[in-house]
C-alpha cells in the first residue's frame, strides 16, 4: 500500500523545492546499504534523491521531514570548498563541525581528530552507506583536542568517491550504538555504472619561511555494468602535501650556533596517501541483491619534534655531540594502512519484511620509525633511525536488520517496524620496536614500545534494538527507537530515543527529541601503554618530561588513581523548528543539551619529584611522570544550530542560493570525581584531572561559528564566495597567569568557475583575508615565540590556500 506523505509534499511549490534541491544532487541512487525507497515503494521512485536515510528506519523521510536536524551535503558542496580533505571540506560546510590541524603532537599529525558540538571526536559515529566504520589504531596523547581519543579517520576515504554525506546532528545511540552522542556522520558512496569523473587540484598555501604547502591531488571515479543486473563503481584518489612551517626564531640559548635561526617545523606535515574506494550490487533474484563496498588508503606522513638545541645535551652526551655538534630536530615517519570491506544481501520477503544481513571488516595499521635523533642511554653505540612499533585495531561485524510496514486497522497510516540484531568483535594490538628503541631511557622524540606495552586484546559484543515509526495524522509523526547491548568486557547497556514532529502548516513544523545514549571505552583506552616524551609548561616555560602512559590495570596507575573504566552516559534532549516558505527557504533552528556521565578522558600529565621516586620504587626508572585513562569528570553541553537556504532567481542575470549557518556551544564540567584514597597513600598530592585537561573540554573549542555564503550561476559560470567568523577559545595554563585567549577571526573563501562541454575549470582561494590565530605572547617564554599560534586553531595555522582546479564529467 502507499504511505502517506507528510503535508510537505501535497504542497506544489514544496515539491518544487525539493526537486531542485534533487537536482542539485543528493545522488544516493541505489547506494545505500538500507532498502531504497524505490524498493519499498515503487511510486515513490520519483522523489527517491529527496530520502535520506540516516536517523529513520522509514523508506521516505526527506531532510524536511526528518524528526531529527539533519544535514545533506553533495559533491557540489563538497568541492565548492576548495578544501584538500573531507574533514576540511565538512569544517567549512557545517556550522558545529570543528577540525583544528595540530602539529608537534606525535600521532596526532598523521591521523587528525575532527569533533561534532564540541564533543570528543570519538562521541561521533561515523557510517559508510550506513555501516559502521572502524576507528584508527592510534591515540591522541599530547596536548591537542581529542586528547584521548581514537578518532574514525574521515580523511581516508577519497572526497571524489561520495554521492552524498548526511549528518544527523543528535544522539542516536539507540538507533546506531556505541558513540553516536554528538551525531552520525553517514559517508554514502556513488554508485551506478552511468556517470564518472576524472579531476586534478593544484594548491600553494601563503608564503612562509620558505615552504608553502604546495598540494597536488588527482582522482578520477567510474561505473560498468555487471550484465543487465548489476554494477560497480570504482573511485580512486592520490594527494601529495608539502608542509609549512609558521614557526618562529629559536631564542632559548644565546651561544648556540642555531639562536635567533628557525630550528623548529610548526604546521602542516609532509603527505602522501592514495585512496580507492569501490561500491558494487547485483540483482540474483526480484528480491535478493547481492551489495559490497571498501575503502582502502595507505598514507606516509613525516613530521618533526622539538628541536634539541646544542645546549642541552653538549656536556652531559659527548657522543650525540660527535653525531650533532649543532643540535638536531627528530623526525617522526608515520605509516598508516586503514582498509574496510562490507558485503552483504539485501530484499524483501512474501510477508512484507525487508531484510539486511551484512559482514563488516575493517582495520587500521599505525606504524612509526624516527630518523635524525638519537638514546643517549647507548651512547656512541646509538643509531640515528629507530623503529618504534606498531599499533592495529580489528573490527568485525555481522548485522541483520529487518523493516516492514504494518497495516493496524486503528490506525491512519502503517506502522513502520525495524529491528535488528549485531555481534561485533574489536581487537587492538601493540607490536613492540627495535630493543635500541626503548633501550634505557628511550630514543629522543618518542621512545619504542617496550616487551612490557607489547600484547594483543580482544573482546566482542552483541546488541539488539527495535524501532517503531508513525504518520499518526498527516501532521504528526513520532519515532521509539530502544537497544540492548552487551560487552564482554563491561556488561550491558540499555538506551532509548523518542522523536516527534509536528507540522502546523505547510510552512512551520516543530521537532523535538530525548534520547539516552552511551560509549563503550576503546580498546586503546583500557589497555594501550607507551612511553613519550612531552613539554610541559611548569609555569616559567616549558620542558621535556619522560611521560609513561599507563594501562588502568597496571599497579603503577592504580597507585596513582587509575580505576577500571566505565561506559560513558549521556542523555540527549533537542528541540527545533523546521521552515519551507513558499518562497523557496529551507530553515532549521535546533536547541540542544548533551549531559554525559563518567567521560572518559586521559588524566592529566602526573609529574613531580614526589611522582618520579615512587615510579622508581616499584621498578620504573627513568620516568618523570604518568598518565591514565579514567572516568574523570561529568560534562553539560548546551548549543543551538541555526542553517538555512535560500535560492533567489534573478532572471537573465541567472540565480543565487544563500546559505548560511550559525552555532552556538558551551560545554561545562558539573563534577571532577575526586582522588582516590590510593594517592593519599603513595604520598601524592596531586589533581588527576589538571587545569588544562580542564580546559581542552570546555574552552579548547570556539564556542561559536557563523558563515554567510553564497552561489551566482550565470550561464556557464559559477561564483562562490563565503566568509565564516570563527568565535575565540582559550589555551588553559597549568595557572590562570597562563591562559592565551585567541581572539575571534573572519576568513575569507571565494573561488570562480567556468563549464565547457563536459569540462570544470575552477580558480579560487580559502582563507584570502590571511587570517592567523592570535599569537601568544612574547613574555611568555621562549616557546612562545618559537610556536607561536595554537594547535587549537580551528583553520589552522597556515595561511591562505590558493588553488586551481579541472574536472571531466561524463
Amino acid at each position: 500500500m502507499t504511505r502517506q506523505k507528510a503535508p510537505l509534499h501535497r504542497n506544489p511549490l514544496a515539491l518544487a523545492l525539493l526537486t531542485i534541491l534533487a537536482a542539485s544532487g543528493a545522488h544516493a541512487q541505489n547506494t545505500s546499504s538500507t532498502p531504497t525507497a524505490a524498493t519499498a515503494n515503487p511510486s515513490k521512485a520519483k522523489q527517491l534523491q529527496t530520502i535520506v536515510v540516516t536517523g529513520t528506519r522509514a523508506f521516505d523521510r526527506t531532510e524536511a521531514d526528518s524528526m531529527s536536524p539533519i544535514d545533506v551535503l553533495t559533491p557540489k558542496d563538497l568541492t565548492s570548498t576548495g578544501a584538500t580533505s573531507l574533514a576540511g571540506a565538512l569544517r567549512t560546510l557545517l556550522p558545529s563541525f570543528n577540525f583544528p590541524q595540530p602539529s608537534v603532537t606525535d600521532a596526532t599529525d598523521a591521523i587528525q581528530p575532527a569533533q561534532l558540538r564540541g564533543l570528543s571526536p570519538d562521541e561521533t559515529l561515523v557510517l559508510i552507506n550506513g555501516k559502521l566504520q572502524h576507528t584508527s589504531a592510534s591515540l591522541n596523547v599530547d596536548g591537542s583536542e581529542g586528547r584521548g581519543a581514537s578518532p574514525v579517520d574521515i580523511n581516508a576515504i577519497p572526497i571524489n568517491a561520495v554521492a552524498s554525506i548526511e549528518v544527523l546532528r543528535d544522539g542516536a545511540a539507540a538507533q546506531y550504538g556505541s558513540s553516536a552522542i554528538a551525531g552520525v556522520i553517514n559517508i554514502i558512496l556513488k554508485g551506478g555504472s552511468q556517470s564518472g569523473s576524472v579531476y586534478s587540484t593544484v594548491g600553494v598555501y601563503s608564503h612562509h619561511d620558505g615552504e608553502d604547502g604546495r598540494t597536488v591531488r588527482g582522482g578520477a571515479d567510474g561505473g560498468f555494468a555487471l550484465g543487465k543486473k548489476g554494477w560497480v563503481h570504482l573511485s580512486f584518489d592520490a594527494e601529495h602535501q608539502d608542509p609549512t612551517n609558521s614557526a618562529g626564531p629559536d631564542y632559548r640559548y644565546p651561544g648556540d650556533p642555531t639562536y635567533g635561526q628557525v630550528t623548529f617545523h610548526y604546521g602542516l606535515p609532509l603527505l602522501s596517501q592514495k585512496s580507492a574506494a569501490f561500491n558494487m550490487q547485483y540483482d540474483f533474484a526480484p528480491h535478493v541483491q547481492f551489495y559490497a563496498f571498501g575503502i582502502f588508503n595507505k598514507r606516509n606522513v613525516s613530521a618533526q619534534g622539538f628541536f634539541r638545541s646544542l645546549s642541552s645535551y653538549k656536556t652531559s652526551q659527548p657522543a650525540a655531540l660527535a653525531v650533532y655538534p649543532d643540535g638536531y630536530l627528530p623526525v617522526e615517519n608515520t605509516s598508516v594502512l586503514d582498509s574496510s570491506l562490507v558485503a552483504g544481501i539485501r530484499g524483501k520477503v512474501l510477508n512484507g519484511w525487508h531484510y539486511d544481513i551484512s559482514a563488516d571488516a575493517g582495520s587500521n595499521h599505525w606504524k612509526l620509525n624516527t630518523a635524525d635523533t638519537f638514546n643517549y642511554s647507548l651512547g656512541a653505540a646509538s643509531p640515528t633511525s629507530f623503529y618504534i612499533g606498531t599499533l592495529t585495531t580489528q573490527q568485525n561485524y555481522l548485522n541483520a536488520d529487518f523493516t516492514k510496514y504494518v497495516n493496524i486497522e486503528s490506525l491512519e497510516n502503517p506502522l513502520v517496524v525495524a529491528w535488528g540484531l549485531e555481534y561485533g568483535q574489536d581487537k587492538f594490538a601493540i607490536k613492540q620496536g627495535d630493543p635500541a628503541s626503548y633501550a634505557g631511557a628511550g630514543a629522543q622524540v618518542f621512545p619504542g614500545f617496550r616487551p612490557g606495552d607489547a600484547g594483543n586484546y580482544m573482546r566482542h559484543n552483541q546488541a539488539a534494538y527495535l524501532d517503531l515509526e508513525e504518520d499518526w495524522t498527516e501532521n504528526f509523526s513520532t519515532e521509539f527507537a530502544a537497544r540492548h547491548s552487551h560487552y564482554s568486557d563491561f556488561g550491558n547497556s540499555n538506551v532509548w530515543k523518542f522523536s516527534g514532529r509536528y507540522a502546523f502548516n505547510n510552512t512551520i513544523a516543530a521537532r523535538a527529541t530525548v534520547s539516552t545514549g552511551f560509549r563503550a571505552p576503546s580498546l586503546q583506552q583500557e589497555y594501550y601503554s607507551s612511553t613519550g616524551i612531552q613539554f610541559i609548561n611548569n609555569g616559567v616555560s616549558d620542558l621535556p618530561y619522560t611521560i609513561r602512559t599507563f594501562p588502568v590495570d597496571n599497579p603503577a596507575a592504580i597507585a596513582l588513581g587509575a580505576q577500571p573504566l566505565k561506559p560513558e552516559q549521556s542523555h540527549n534532549y533537542s528541540a527545533g523548528l523546521v521552515f519551507t516558505p513558499h518562497n523557496g527557504l529551507y530553515a532549521t533552528l535546533d536547541f540542544y543539551q548533551i549531559t554525559i556521565d563518567n567521560r572518559i578522558i586521559l588524566s592529566g600529565n602526573l609529574i613531580g619529584t614526589n611522582v618520579a621516586a615512587y615510579l622508581t620504587s616499584v621498578g620504573i626508572p627513568q620516568v618523570s611522570g604518568g598518565q591514565f585513562f579514567t572516568n574523570g569528570v561529568n560534562t553539560r553541553t548546551r548549543g543551538v544550530d541555526l542553517i538555512g537556504t535560500y535560492p533567489i532567481d534573478l532572471g537573465s542575470a541567472g540565480t543565487l542560493k544563500l546559505t548560511g549557518g550559525g552555532n552556538y556551544n558551551k560545554t561545562i564540567i558539573t563534577y571532577i570525581e575526586p582522588n582516590p584514597p590510593q594517592l593519599g597513600l603513595a604520598g601524592l598530592t596531586l589533581p588527576v584531572i589538571d587545569r588544562p585537561t580542564q580546559g581542552i573540554i570546555t574552552d579548547g573549542t570556539p564556542k561559536d561559528k557563523v558563515f554567510l555564503a553564497g552561489d551566482w550561476t550565470y550561464g556557464n559560470w559559477l561564483v562562490h564566495g563565503q566568509v565564516t567568523r570563527w568565535g575565540s577559545f582559550i589555551n588553559f595554563g597549568s595557572t590562570p597567569a597562563g591562559d592565551i585567549v585567541n581572539a575571534a577571526k573572519y576568513t575569507l573563501d571565494a573561488s570562480v568557475g567556468y563549464t565547457w562541454n563536459r569540462w570544470d575549470f575552477t580558480i579560487g582561494g580559502d582563507n584570502l583575508t590571511n587570517q592567523y590565530p592570535t599569537a601568544a605572547p612574547a613574555s611568555g617564554g621562549p616557546y612562545n615565540i618559537i610556536l607561536p599560534y595554537s594547535e587549537y586553531a580551528p583553520f589552522g595555522f597556515s595561511g591562505a590556500y590558493y588553488y586551481v582546479r579541472a574536472a571531466y564529467h561524463w
